[in-house]
């Protein structure tokens, strides 16, 4: 069976819009300290890759972000390699140090996956898609109903844009077309 892979084309200085989902859509996100720790990750990551962020959040069955990479020797696949393959076998590690239930729906072939397989979505957004999808992410977690207010949620660059509490990487929004409050 030929699986298809996904094709992401690096465009200098463009944002781009990924989407990562948990196996099966299970929600791998709904511990707090599964969702901090992932932040932690991200931060890292991004500093490490020297990457702007321009907006993210934290899903129980998924993550959305924007970021940036400018200097055309990150490629997305390296970035989101290094970011979600070591959380994943953090996290699934623990879970088999601690025999968590859930690794029982997280089995595939010889072992487990927090990630669905596949890359992802990832595409390269521009001025007014850019907006929208900031707004798009920070949006998530009300529709979801899991905050009243997108600055609400910890788990969100929203706090940042709102001028809130905050927990996650520097959020480049001098970079950005438009004025902090049009995002929130």
């Amino acid at each position: 069976m030929h699986r298809r892979q996904m094709k992401r084309h690096n465009v200098s200085g463009a944002a781009r819009f990924l989407t990562f989902s948990c196996y099966q859509q299970l929600p791998l996100f709904k511990n707090d300290k599964v969702k901090d720790h992932f932040v932690d990750r991200f931060r890292n990551t991004v500093h490490r890759f020297n990457i702007e962020v321009f907006a993210w959040v934290i899903m129980p069955e998924h993550v959305h972000m924007i970021v940036c990479d400018d200097s055309d020797s990150i490629t997305m696949t390296r970035l989101t390699h290094a970011l979600k393959r070591p959380f994943a076998l953090e996290v699934l590690n623990r879970w088999r140090k601690i025999n968590a239930v859930i690794l029982s729906k997280l089995t595939h072939g010889d072992g487990h996956r927090f990630w669905q397989t596949g890359g992802g979505y990832d595409r390269a957004v521009v001025d007014v898609e850019l907006l929208g999808k900031i707004r798009y992410i920070h949006a998530n977690p009300v529709e979801r109903e899991l905050v009243k207010n997108p600055e609400d949620y910890r788990w969100s660059s929203a706090g940042c844009y709102a001028g809130g509490s905050y927990i996650g990487p520097p959020i480049s929004i001098d970079r950005l077309p438009f004025a902090r409050g049009d995002v929130v």
